[in-house]
């Protein structure tokens, strides 16, 4: 059974930085595509980032370019982590760990289409204060 838990949400000051890890469990991971999405109250769950399955695909919500880091462990690669720096008010969400049985060597925006993730997480609270 595969699982996904999602750890180092909580509560930081705008300008603070916060990292993400999902663990995923259950099967093998090598080839599939790995991303973070986020809800906030009341809006639909939007994409973050999302990781190819060698490290070098890499694409990114225009909201997050520049400040989001995302970055999957090279051997065992059932792990990801979203470094967030200079983090803001609208960056409180629930983050959610997701994964695609889709292999990308290249960055696409298809990574970040919600339709093609299979397992997802259950969620991390991160808060940003003003």
């Amino acid at each position: 059974q595969v699982q996904l838990v999602e750890s180092g949400g909580g509560l930081v000051q705008a300008g603070g930085s916060l990292t993400l890890s999902c663990v995923a469990s259950g099967r093998s991971f090598s080839t599939d595509t790995m991303g973070w999405f986020r809800q906030a109250p009341g809006k639909e769950r939007e994409f973050v980032a999302a990781i190819g399955w060698t490290g070098g695909a890499k694409y990114y919500a225009d909201s997050v370019k520049g400040r989001f880091t995302i970055s999957r462990d090279n051997a065992a690669k059932n792990t990801v982590f979203l470094q967030m720096n200079s983090l803001r008010p609208e960056d409180t969400a629930v983050y959610y760990c997701a994964v695609a049985m889709e292999a990308f060597t290249t960055s696409h925006r298809a990574m970040g289409a919600k339709g093609i993730y299979d397992y997802w997480g259950q969620g991390t609270q991160v808060t940003v204060s003003s």
